[in-house]
């Protein structure tokens, strides 16, 4: 979906969603946005949110990001904007920012996965899997044999969503979340058999990462592991936000996306 600010000539922000969740997600911070008069698009990647394909369509990570990188491909000549990935839309926007890095502004890790240029794409989720699985909790993980040649599949457990993910969350999108969320693929047998993203081209786009301190899921120690692997130009911080900073501080993280906005846009 996309919403259109005032007539004025405005930053193109596009806000890209993490594992289970869609558009919908970013509900509140597109409102924020474009009432600052922001030109904002969301999309749903495939298989995610309202886009009707099923996982089993969406074989490989490139797959996946198609409906983003169609957005990008059909932008006009000279036209640049903001990427904002949340969690695993982190890997999202650097595929985007490798392939389309004229475009790209800016690209904004919000407590997302922040590839490097010398490990495969999928090196920094690797890592964070390296803790117990009871971690994870109630989450569902499946399996499926070479010859299904079916992405292996993740779904959110509501446990895992309220305590993890939504601790510092209203009620309110715990239960949208709950109702919402669909099955996904964090893609890693495809992510780790990639090459790394260049220096040339994702390593020349100008890089914030936003540190949400209270993510449980992707917990401060980790976020700022992944700085330290491979530095941005920026690093922001919003002490109260859990995982979905988005609905748990929208307006802290509305004004972190404009000030960012306004410095590299």
């Amino acid at each position: 979906m996309e919403h259109d600010g005032s007539n004025k000539t405005c930053n193109h922000i596009i806000l890209v969603h993490g594992s289970c969740h869609g558009a919908w997600c970013w509900y509140k911070i597109s409102t924020l946005l474009t009432s600052a008069g922001y030109r904002v698009t969301v999309p749903d990647l495939a298989a995610a949110g309202i886009d009707e394909r099923r996982l089993e369509e969406v074989p490989t990570f490139a797959d996946y990001n198609e409906p983003l990188l169609e957005i990008l491909r059909s932008l006009p000549a000279g036209e640049r904007v903001m990427l904002v990935g949340h969690s695993y839309g982190g890997v999202c926007i650097a595929l985007a920012a490798e392939m389309f890095p004229e475009k790209v502004a800016a690209a904004v890790f919000l407590t997302a996965f922040l590839p490097d240029c010398t490990a495969p794409p999928s090196f920094a989720i690797d890592k964070l899997f390296e803790v117990p699985r009871s971690v994870w909790m109630d989450t569902q993980f499946k399996t499926y044999t070479a010859e299904e040649k079916r992405p292996a599949s993740m779904l959110f457990g509501p446990q895992f969503l309220e305590s993890r993910l939504y601790q510092l969350s209203p009620p309110e999108d715990i239960t949208l979340a709950k109702t919402l969320i669909k099955i996904t693929s964090l893609f890693l047998d495809d992510l780790g058999s990639r090459p790394p993203f260049t220096v040339g081209r994702y390593g020349s786009v100008d890089k914030v990462f936003i540190v949400c301190e209270q993510d449980f899921a992707i917990p401060e120690q980790h976020q700022r592991w992944m700085i330290e692997n491979y530095p941005v130009k920026e690093v922001k911080s919003i002490e109260e936000a859990d995982h979905m900073a988005m609905v748990s501080k929208p307006k802290e993280l509305c004004q972190c996306l404009i000030e960012i906005a306004s410095k590299y846009s």
